[in-house]
């Protein structure tokens, strides 16, 4: 259980204490209960929006906006930034880029980022308690955490040390492609919205994955972060504004 220990540890708030130090071999095999510790999240989410639908729309979005911020303790939000900060300044040149990625202070784009990605999320998680369809929050964190996932898989890490090396270096191939398969043939249980969301995910996820590699030659902690963000955000509004057009 210590990989999965290990992921809930590193992707949420929970408190979580591991009795050693994990191997690289086990922090490898982490990766793999990224989109479970997606479920358990959003089996919170999805639990209190129906606990508390009684109140108003407007309320219990921003408490469920909330509740994801703080179940994951900011910490893809912050690898948002980063990011977003350093693309701006680092005006197209790999070297500058990554050295504002690694400066821990964040500036004006990311936290114009932060505004635009907090307000897109809330305002379609107001369109989707508004419509009632509360299990629909069970989907979008297992999506944003098959981005690491997919990354890994797929694309360099370019830093040499860390826990990102290690998971680049001992991750199962065969298994990560297996449960990227089904977590993807799972979303038809929301019929033609899930489907149709999980390949606005997909070209999401591809078009990020191309513009890490034209930046800085592949991925870095941050980037991952700021993939999860956007991944759920943009399978967020995928999926409300589906709903408008095609019958769950």
């Amino acid at each position: 259980m210590t990989p999965f220990l290990i992921a809930l540890q590193f992707l949420t708030t929970f408190p979580i204490q591991l009795k050693a130090m994990p191997s690289k071999q086990q922090n490898g095999q982490s990766l793999l209960f990224y989109p479970v510790v997606g479920l358990m999240i959003g089996l919170i989410l999805c639990t209190v929006a129906t606990l508390l639908q009684i109140l108003p729309v407007v309320l219990l979005s921003s408490i469920i906006l909330i509740l994801w911020i703080w179940l994951t303790g900011g910490l893809h939000l912050d690898g948002l930034a980063d990011t977003a900060d350093a693309w701006v300044g680092g005006f197209g040149d790999k070297e500058r880029t990554l050295t504002i990625m690694k400066d821990p202070a964040c500036g004006p784009i990311g936290v114009l980022s932060l505004i635009i990605l907090c307000l897109m999320k809330w305002s379609a998680i107001y369109v989707l308690l508004e419509k009632q369809l509360y299990a629909a929050l069970l989907l979008f964190p297992v999506l944003g955490r098959l981005s690491p996932l997919f990354l890994f898989l797929t694309t360099p890490y370019i830093r040499g040390n860390g826990l990102g090396s290690s998971i680049a270096e001992f991750i199962s191939k065969q298994w990560s492609i297996f449960i990227l398969a089904l977590c993807l043939i799972m979303t038809a249980y929301f019929s033609w919205v899930g489907i149709l969301t999980a390949l606005t995910f997909i070209m999401t996820l591809m078009y990020l994955r191309h513009k890490f590699i034209q930046r800085i030659g592949g991925i870095t902690g941050d980037t991952i972060g700021a993939s999860i963000e956007i991944t759920e955000a943009v399978s967020l509004w995928s999926f409300v504004i589906l709903s408008f057009y095609v019958v769950i």
